[in-house]
């Protein structure tokens, strides 16, 4: 595996009644501006590009990556909608000593993204959201997409996902040789736009880290997002006021492309930046642009 910048720190910190932990690894300045990076579906903390890792130390800024529960160093936990990691990540913040933060939400993480927006709308100052899942019941749902499997397989999973989880750790924990080889099939099996940037080894080398380093100690959130994935999330996406920004390639064949209009015609402040001829992972090719979007937003003044 090709060398990549390590985290600045890594650890966990206490969070709900204290009996809970959720694992972090952070990046770049410990007194710059702070952004919080929200991995996929699957995915752990350290699933941030190596594009954004540099940057984060040049540019002076903090990136912080998050486990959520269930995979890497946070311990399990069923949340009953989207809406309650808000409060997790909150507390996060406040153990790290972060006051205002902006927050990145890959694919899964764009849910949580967005309830941190709406949750802690007086300390987030701007959300980036790439290829993010949609709602898929109550009032601002939309059909189709990886999610409609999700859906019908949430009622197993809610009772199984935690000894998959479970099993998938074991094989993990024994299977770094092939690790790689895995990474190189789903690559050539994904569309054109994915197929690319997984081919790239600074890319290979993230995923890596973040699937031998980050998530093979526990891997049962992914079957978590699907669960409650499968639910209203807890609050209204139009009630989201905080500046959004979204990615969304126009070929990605897990989330729609439509899906990302949805959402951005719900949210009332909201761009789109449609990346043509891109699938699902194509915004992690773009981090540093991402980054440096969210950072403008931050800068500029702020209705009271």
């Amino acid at each position: 595996m090709m060398d990549i910048d390590r985290p600045k720190i890594e650890g966990s910190v206490a969070v709900g009644d204290g009996r809970r932990r959720i694992g972090f690894a952070e990046f770049g300045s410990a007194t710059g501006r702070a952004l919080f990076w929200l991995h996929g579906t699957p995915g752990a903390r350290r699933q941030i590009p190596t594009e954004a890792r540099a940057f984060a130390t040049e540019a002076g800024i903090r990136i912080v990556g998050l486990d959520r529960p269930g995979v890497g160093s946070s311990t399990p936990h069923s949340y009953r909608n989207v809406y309650e990691f808000a409060d997790d990540l909150g507390t996060v913040a406040d153990s790290l000593g972060i006051d205002e933060f902006a927050v990145i939400g890959l694919s899964g993480g764009g849910p949580y993204a967005l309830a941190a927006a709406h949750a802690l709308s007086e300390r987030v100052v701007a959300a980036g959201v790439l290829g993010g899942v949609a709602p898929t019941v109550g009032p601002d749902a939309i059909g189709g997409g990886a999610m409609r499997l999700g859906r019908r397989a949430a009622p197993v999973l809610q009772v199984a996902g935690d000894p998959i989880g479970k099993v998938v750790s074991s094989v993990l924990s024994v299977a770094r040789p092939v690790a790689d080889p895995a990474i190189a099939v789903y690559g050539r099996l994904s569309p054109q736009g994915d197929r690319e940037l997984l081919s790239r080894p600074e890319f290979r080398a993230m995923f890596l880290d973040d699937l031998l380093h980050g998530g093979s100690r526990r891997m049962s959130a992914p079957f978590a997002d699907i669960v409650v994935f499968s639910r209203e999330w807890g609050f209204r996406v139009p009630e989201v006021a905080v500046p959004v920004r979204w990615w969304h390639g126009d070929r990605d064949h897990i989330i729609p492309y439509s899906h990302g209009e949805h959402m951005v015609s719900l949210l009332p402040d909201a761009k789109m930046f449609t990346m043509h001829g891109e699938s699902h992972l194509g915004a992690l090719g773009l981090s540093v642009d991402i980054i440096t979007e969210l950072l403008a937003v931050w800068d500029q003044p702020r209705l009271a």
